[in-house]
């Protein structure tokens, strides 16, 4: 009888597993059917051949894996984890270890490649600092292992994902440049989101972007460190830097300036940010030609954290990495590695560990008040930040323009 019974529980344990195998089979079944019904009408269309195609699929099969999945019949959820360290707490992202790495390892590579960055400055106005800032935070100066075969991950994206049109749209991209030979043997490895190579190019921006640094004819942006810089300048030139302007500048902003001022839909003159009492931190005056020129009050943990006044330019970065913090570490970064600038003399305070279901809760009831918060996303851009800080002085509280744990509750009264 014991025995039956123990029998008869394996059993029932082993069921949903026999059946999810079976969901995942049909699934990988729809997978094959979407590649050659939706997939390769498009890639023929734009000039991919049978045998590129079927080389690029070869041994292809979906990676249940990967963030942001919707299996077919299965409802879309907000996510709780948070897989990209831009949207985790501010001070996480400038840890003292990868700053100095960061900044060691391109001081380097300023060196060694001076005349290859002084001529894509030349070519572009993008600073080869800046330059640097991005290549070593995108692969440590190609020196990060690029795991995943490009070709499964933006087929699983683009079969199942929350953003699949747009994942479907750079598995065509990453065709063209598998049939137009451009990537060296398997190089065709990505991020988990696709990107590619050493500047962690998206294959529609390869297209676009990609440039022949070393002269040779080619835009190899996996083996060759020239091709590498210029393309990445290139794509920031396209993007509209401006020429002999700074990306911004770490300030103080006195109490009487409310931080719901942020954000690059309420610039002004940064003589006006001056005159209203907010200084560089290193106690120097803007310099005259930035004075004349639009600037943007930047928050990125609100109170709690460095402020900025930053340029045009610095909104060109995010362009690169939809990210405040991105931007902000890549520009540090670049300026520690040219004047041995040192840490931020502001300190990224104490906010509490949140989900993004968190925020977008918090985004919600926002929303429910009028507040335009840009989304609930369950992120903390500008727009989030600032009508927190609306919120706090409507309700007589000191603005802190950053979400805390304590303000769900609060906002869900």
């Amino acid at each position: 009888m014991l025995r039956a019974f123990i029998l008869a529980l394996v059993t029932i344990a082993i069921l949903p597993l026999s059946a999810a195998a079976q969901d995942r089979a049909h699934i990988e079944q729809q997978f094959r059917a979407w590649l050659d019904q939706t997939v390769w009408p498009r890639a023929r269309a734009k000039g991919v051949d049978r045998a590129t195609f079927d080389t690029a699929f070869s041994g292809v099969t979906l990676n249940w894996d990967l963030p942001d999945l919707v299996p077919p019949g299965q409802p879309r959820q907000t996510p709780k984890a948070q897989r990209q360290s831009e949207f985790g707490a501010p001070a996480n992202y400038f840890a003292a270890g990868n700053l100095r790495a960061a900044t060691a390892t391109g001081r380097t590579m300023a060196k060694r490649h001076a005349a290859t960055l002084a001529r894509v400055e030349r070519a572009t106005g993008v600073p080869g600092r800046i330059v640097l800032g991005i290549w070593g935070r995108e692969s440590a100066y190609g020196r990060a292992a690029i795991p995943h075969n490009a070709f499964q991950v933006l087929g699983t994206k683009g079969f199942m994902s929350t953003r699949a049109p747009y994942f479907t749209d750079e598995l065509i991209a990453a065709l063209q440049i598998a049939q137009a030979g451009h990537a060296p043997g398997s190089a065709m490895k990505s991020s988990w989101a696709g990107a590619l190579g050493q500047p962690q190019f998206m294959p529609s921006n390869f297209l676009k972007y990609a440039a022949d640094g070393d002269g040779d004819g080619r835009e190899d942006i996996w083996r060759s460190e020239a091709d590498t810089m210029a393309s990445i300048a290139t794509y920031l030139a396209r993007h509209g830097w401006v020429t002999g302007r700074d990306w911004g500048f770490e300030v103080t902003v006195p109490p009487q300036v409310s931080c719901t001022l942020e954000g690059p839909d309420q610039g002004r003159a940064i003589a006006k940010w001056a005159a209203m009492g907010i200084k560089r931190v290193s106690g120097r005056p803007f310099p005259a030609h930035e004075r004349r020129g639009e600037g943007y009050l930047l928050m990125p943990a609100g109170r709690h954290g460095p402020a900025f006044i930053v340029t045009p330019n610095f909104y060109v970065l995010k362009d690169y990495n939809m990210s405040d913090l991105y931007a902000l570490f890549v520009g540090h970064v670049g300026d520690r590695i040219q004047f041995g600038s040192g840490d931020f003399a502001g300190r990224w305070g104490s906010v509490g560990r949140m989900y993004r279901s968190d925020i977008a809760a918090m985004q919600r009831a926002l929303i429910g008040m009028g507040h335009d918060v840009g989304g609930a996303d369950g992120l903390p851009g500008f727009k989030t930040r600032r009508s927190i800080g609306r919120w706090q002085e409507a309700s007589g509280q000191a603005a802190t323009c950053f979400p805390t744990k304590a303000m769900t509750q609060a906002l869900s009264r």
